[in-house]
């Protein structure tokens, strides 16, 4: 049965459909796979803490896990360098986004992906004009985009990378402050700032999505 609410449904197979885009990431890169797990989950969270209904919930929680799928197609080389990438590496990496758009967008004869390929292109578009790819600015940008942009960049810098360590949570939250109303929507920024550390709390049957008991 599909997951029905009041703004439309999430077909029986796009649970399966996931899994084996997110099974070929963890072939190739299980670190990149992990993230997009928890970017999936943490965007899940933010939306309904914004108080998204639950059909707006599953399209970032969606978007959230497939933003990173293009990564598949970027050479290791560059995708596990451990230093400062140079500008034509930086060109190859700025193009995961259209990369995962064009993965994903075979599934789009339904609505409900088709409504989340502009999130997956968007992910890195900045609210001041600045993102990439396609440089567009404040609301232009896909309100599930501006999620993902806040919890990707959170995940990013939380985490051990081959080039650094994670970064402390203060400092984090310091830096997602700091570019609030530039990088960041201000209003996503601030809900974030408030809920993130409840998160914690949060039970494995309370955080727990279908997808994830499917994959893990």
């Amino acid at each position: 049965m599909s997951v029905i609410n009041l703004w439309g449904n999430v077909p029986d197979w796009a649970y399966d459909s996931v899994k084996s885009l997110l099974e070929a990431l963890k072939a190739s890169e299980p670190t990149t796979y992990a993230h997009c797990l928890r970017v999936g989950e943490y965007s899940r969270r933010l939306a309904r803490d914004m108080g998204l209904n639950e059909y707006e919930q599953k399209l970032a929680e969606f978007s959230g896990m497939l933003h990173d799928i293009g990564k598949i197609g970027i050479d290791k080389s560059i995708l596990l360098k451990p230093g400062r990438l140079d500008s034509i590496e930086l060109d190859i990496m700025k193009n995961h986004s259209v990369m995962s758009e064009n993965i994903v967008k075979p599934l789009a004869n339904h609505p409900f992906f088709a409504q989340i390929l502009p999130a997956i292109r968007g992910h890195h578009e900045r609210l001041d004009g600045e993102g990439y790819p396609d440089k567009i600015r404040g609301d232009e940008i896909p309100l599930v985009a501006r999620v993902i942009l806040i919890v990707d960049t959170y995940d990013a810098m939380a985490v051990n990378r081959v080039y650094r360590q994670g970064l402390p949570e203060d400092i984090i939250f310091a830096e997602i402050k700091r570019c609030s109303g530039t990088q960041f929507d201000p209003q996503i920024a601030k809900t974030f700032l408030e809920s993130q550390p409840f998160w914690k709390n949060e039970t494995d049957q309370d955080t727990s999505h279908l997808i994830i008991k499917k994959i893990a």
